[in-house]
């Protein structure tokens, strides 16, 4: 057979292996329309559009718009009408505002004086600079409430480190990718704020919770580097001095305040979860540019630009759900599904399992705040009638979310690493393993252990 008559041969086969692809899709999702109902057409329509490549929030909208105009008599009116006051909430305010504090973090130096002060801390254990940075990453999701900045942040200056100080890259992307995760677990998250709006749960209840969890997961973070560390021999730094140690805190302690107006704005009752973010971009701007000076002021509209574009990003894909959420509660779609799934007679160990499942799938072909958006209006119905506490079930959420961002295709953090560290991602995902395992491990403490999450708020009486 010629070269040329062989490649037309491997065409024929691709061509016949796509169009069956095409067909068993298609029967799935007609099966799915048929048996569903008007539940099954809903999520058939939206599979679909998502299998053509379009982006989710565009693909939202595109299933309300059609199931509307084909299906219901809902006026368009009341679609625009949804479409304006879903998004007016004051709440929503606080995701511009956490995203514009994580840039002015990232562009002005606290992230290098958190990471001295780290390493004078542990520096000369095994995997010292390792371990810093991952407690470093703990320090600055204290403040930034974004995962990507984290990483971004934090690795960026901590990989060449480890990799200058002869630690292998890979080890060292797969500390910072998983550590980078952080940044929506600790105390401000805009997937926690995205969850509260979702299903009208307290913003500053949601802050607290995570952060005894964001505690554990870091410990656990630090347990498995130190073991892989001595087990490799990897390099060890010379301990610090107390004098140097206090004198790393004294230029961290800025950036640190943050956490305690944050958390003593919110607890005190002196300003709110949003007021709180609006504080944190005022303050994190004050010390960038006036404190440490390591952001020029020219450099803020930049940086303002940028956050500008995250927010459209961001908030575009809240307008779509916002009307994705509309359909379904139209439809009866969330307490349908909460009556499908209390049917199964699963408990509250079974629901929960299941949930963990759910929403690790969708981790991979969703990013966090499309699968928050979508799930938690479906889920946080039935979690409420089988007991469970909505903020302990957005923690779980939430911790769902980080290990998606961790693992291909669409893990945000393993793209970001691989533009700091050159690495495939393919490498990444290899690199990566040892503490996305341990993350698991930490997904089912969270999940069968509610107290973890729901002790601090209480305390400080959020609950």
């Amino acid at each position: 057979m010629s070269h040329a008559n062989a490649l037309t041969a491997v065409a024929q086969m691709s061509k016949q292996r796509a169009a069956a692809w095409l067909l068993g899709i298609g029967a799935i999702l007609l099966a799915l329309c048929f048996i569903g109902g008007k539940v099954g057409i809903v999520f058939a329509l939206l599979l679909a559009l998502m299998l053509t490549g379009i982006p989710v929030s565009i693909a939202l909208g595109l299933t309300v718009l059609m199931f509307m105009y084909l299906l219901t008599h809902v006026p368009v009116e009341a679609v625009a009408l949804k479409l304006f006051s879903g998004i007016e909430k004051f709440e929503i305010m606080a995701i511009p505002l956490f995203i514009l504090a994580g840039n002015f973090l990232t562009h002005g130096g606290v992230a290098k004086r958190m990471i001295k002060f780290a390493t004078s801390l542990i520096g000369h254990w095994h995997g010292g600079l390792a371990l810093a940075g991952i407690i470093a990453c703990a320090m600055f999701a204290l403040v930034c409430g974004s995962s990507v900045a984290t990483v971004v942040a934090i690795g960026s200056i901590i990989l060449p480190a480890m990799v200058k100080q002869g630690y292998p890259k890979r080890f060292g992307a797969g500390v910072i990718i998983t550590a980078g995760s952080l940044g929506i677990l600790m105390l401000p998250s805009i997937p926690k704020v995205i969850y509260a709006i979702s299903t009208n749960t307290s913003i500053g209840a949601l802050f607290l919770a995570g952060l005894f969890p964001g505690i554990l997961l870091t410990v656990m973070l630090c347990t498995t580097t130190w073991v892989l560390a001595k087990k490799n021999g990897y390099p060890r730094m010379r301990k610090a001095s107390w004098g140097d140690r206090l004198k790393a805190f004294k230029e961290s302690v800025w950036g640190l305040m943050l956490v305690v107006i944050i958390i003593g704005g919110i607890t005190k009752g002196i300003f709110t979860p949003t007021e709180a973010a609006a504080m944190s971009a005022v303050y994190a701007f004050i010390i960038s540019v006036f404190v440490y000076k390591d952001m020029p002021l020219k450099k803020t509209p930049e940086v303002l630009k940028k956050s500008a574009s995250l927010s459209a990003m961001l908030l575009y894909i809240i307008t779509n759900a916002v009307l994705f959420s509309f359909l379904m509660a139209h439809e009866n779609i969330p307490q349908a599904m909460a009556d499908w799934i209390l049917a199964k007679d699963l408990g509250q160990a079974g629901f929960l399992f299941f949930t963990n499942i759910l929403l690790l799938l969708a981790g991979n072909v969703m990013e966090p705040s499309s699968i928050i958006l979508v799930m938690a209006p479906i889920l946080h119905p039935a979690a409420i009638r089988l007991g469970i506490d909505a903020v302990h079930f957005g923690i779980m959420i939430d911790a769902n979310m980080e290990v998606g961002l961790c693992h291909p295709p669409v893990g945000l953090n393993l793209y970001v690493a691989s533009g700091i560290s050159k690495m495939s991602i393919s490498e990444l995902t290899v690199a990566v393993m040892p503490w996305l395992l341990t993350m698991l491990v930490f997904l089912v403490i969270v999940t069968y252990w509610p107290g973890l999450s729901l002790w601090l708020p209480k305390a400080m009486g959020l609950m």
